[in-house]
């Protein structure tokens, strides 16, 4: 089940965080040979070497158990050992068809995804794309052998002699951004701007991309500005898939596109945390801060990037010319499924029915959206984020959300179980999230119904659907009923279900749900899109096969 809101709010993070104070690991091993216990000579050929020295991996400490069992030790943020949650590394000079057992051990977050089914993400040289190990292999659960803490275990074959990757998450590396975006500048689109906005601490860019039609851009007219920031917290690379869905939609020659780029203008900022992103930093900058809680008063030299923004934010708000409508940071979570949104509450009637407006829109436009994990708060140990603080300085006619979406997956009431979200699905819902703009200001009225290229339709919500059963037989539904909100339940909350499909496949599968015990059994149907496994036990040889090879 998924946990109570006050417990699991990812803008806090508290709770049960672990510090871990004998922990000293201050940076990622480098080609580091392992060695089996009790082995003398020279290292040989299956000998496993490991490696996170490269952009945005974390990997502090390797230590042997036997042959073929390892414990991995996330490295702790830059100057700050309370989170211990991504990692990202490599793995070479395997034999073909060895088989080992991979424990991670030091996480300082108890609650995770990895209770629900959530498993990391695995690529090779020969088979670049990211994806994720199925769910009945891996194991989330108490360990005798660590004092009863928990630990994170999955078995792995490799199947082939060649370089591997394992990440808690997609990665989306600043270096990619940076690639990107210097492909859509030498496009030399009229409707795109990208501007130097600042430097991080370590002189890394700090981008800003502005996308309307070239005359909304003009001296003197008035615009209507949406606001998105993403990647404050570096870890949390679901967000920067998202902001990557925005961007490509708004640049694209989609109808809905060109109709927004005539009456809205977009800032956005893809990136706000470079340091921490290229650092492999799950939640804070170089030096040790959690960004997201310094927006009540940043420093020019501490947190440079929150300086700037929130600079630019305040002139835009108090500029004559210049309507700022939204605000909208973009985050993951780790203990919730499907997208929502935090957003605040006000003592004015009118400011809290104008704040729940666009989340109720985004539900009905947005298959994974849940209205149901959707929370309007004003805790005041959220003060500091971008968030409350925001709203508190900028004009009362500014929406400020949180926009949350789950590292695992997503769920529907007809669905079997959790839909693991994909690189592709997150990039879908940012082009999702940006179309829902559309129907907000057409409810509003800047944008004119005759300007619309087709009639919009929204999917009815459950409420609608029952009404329409109360008259009619299910048969007998229009079309358009059933592509119901699926991301509520009657009582508007999404109810979590035990079995786990991917996102491609046609019908989910279904699995009991193991991962709170290391022995305890566990069944599935895995999309034969992309595999088939077969496994007797822990240390049984394991079997998967992809379109084209084996892959495991």
């Amino acid at each position: 089940m998924a946990e109570k809101r006050s417990d699991s709010d990812n803008e806090t993070e508290t709770g049960e965080d672990v510090i871990d104070d004998h922990d000293t690991m201050v940076g990622n091993v480098t080609n580091l040979q392992v060695l089996p216990p009790y082995h003398y000579g020279p290292a040989e050929k299956g000998h496993l070497c490991f490696d996170a020295a490269f952009e945005s991996g974390n990997l502090g400490r390797v230590s042997p158990v036997s042959d073929e069992e390892f414990d991995l030790f996330i490295r702790p943020d830059t100057c700050n050992a309370r989170y211990r949650v991504w990692f990202y590394f490599s793995v070479s000079n395997m034999l073909k068809g060895q088989r080992v057992i991979f424990n991670i051990v030091n996480f300082s977050k108890t609650k995770s995804l990895f209770r629900e089914g959530m498993t990391p993400v695995v690529k090779s040289a020969s088979r670049p794309k990211w994806q994720r190990l199925p769910s009945k292999q891996c194991f989330y659960y108490r360990s005798p052998r660590k004092q009863g803490e928990y630990i994170f275990t999955f078995p792995f074959v490799f199947d082939v002699d060649e370089l591997y990757y394992f990440a808690y998450c997609f990665p989306y590396t600043y270096t990619e951004l940076q690639a990107y975006l210097d492909v859509l500048e030498s496009q030399n689109l009229p409707y795109l701007r990208r501007e130097l906005l600042g430097v991080s601490v370590q002189q890394r860019r700090l981008d800003l991309l502005t996308i309307s039609h070239p005359a909304n851009l003009a001296d003197h007219v008035q615009q209507r500005v949406v606001f998105f920031t993403a990647r404050v917290h570096p870890g949390e690379t679901p967000a920067s898939f998202i902001c990557h869905g925005v961007i490509q939609f708004l640049v694209s020659q989609h109808s809905l596109a060109i109709l927004l780029r005539k009456y809205i203008v977009f800032k956005i900022v893809p990136i706000l945390n470079p340091d921490g992103v290229y650092l492999g930093n799950y939640r804070c900058s170089l030096m040790g801060y959690d960004l997201n809680r310094q927006w009540t008063d940043p420093s020019p030299w501490a947190h440079p990037t929150l300086h700037t923004t929130k600079s630019l934010l305040t002139s835009l708000d108090t500029s004559q010319n210049v309507d700022l409508d939204f605000y909208v940071d973009i985050h993951a979570h780790s203990t919730l499924m499907n997208a929502f949104m935090f957003g605040n509450t006000f003592d004015e009637g009118s400011r809290v029915e104008q704040q729940s407006v666009f989340p109720k829109l985004l539900s009905m436009n947005v298959e994974d959206f849940s209205m149901g994990n959707t929370c309007f708060n004003r805790d005041q140990i959220k003060s500091g984020t971008s968030r409350r603080c925001l709203a508190q300085e900028l004009g009362a006619n500014t929406l400020c959300y949180t926009l949350e979406v789950s590292f695992f997956g997503w769920m529907t009431n007809s669905s079997n179980g959790v839909i693991p979200y994909t690189a592709e699905a997150y990039t879908k819902l940012g082009r999702n999230l940006t179309q829902a703009f559309v129907h907000y200001y057409k409810f509003r009225g800047i944008i004119p119904e005759q300007a619309l290229p087709y009639p919009l339709a929204l999917r009815p919500t459950h409420r609608d659907l029952m009404k329409m059963m109360q008259s009619k037989s299910r048969q007998s539904l229009p079309k358009q009923a059933e592509s119901i909100d699926k991301s509520r339940s009657p009582r508007g909350k999404a109810s979590m279900g035990s079995s786990c499909s991917l996102l491609s496949a046609s019908k989910p599968g279904k699995q009991k749900n193991s991962r709170a015990s290391g022995n305890s059994d566990s069944s599935s149907v895995v999309s034969e899109k992309f595999s088939k496994m077969k496994v007797t036990g822990i240390n049984a040889p394991i079997e998967l096969r992809t379109r084209s090879r084996k892959f495991l």
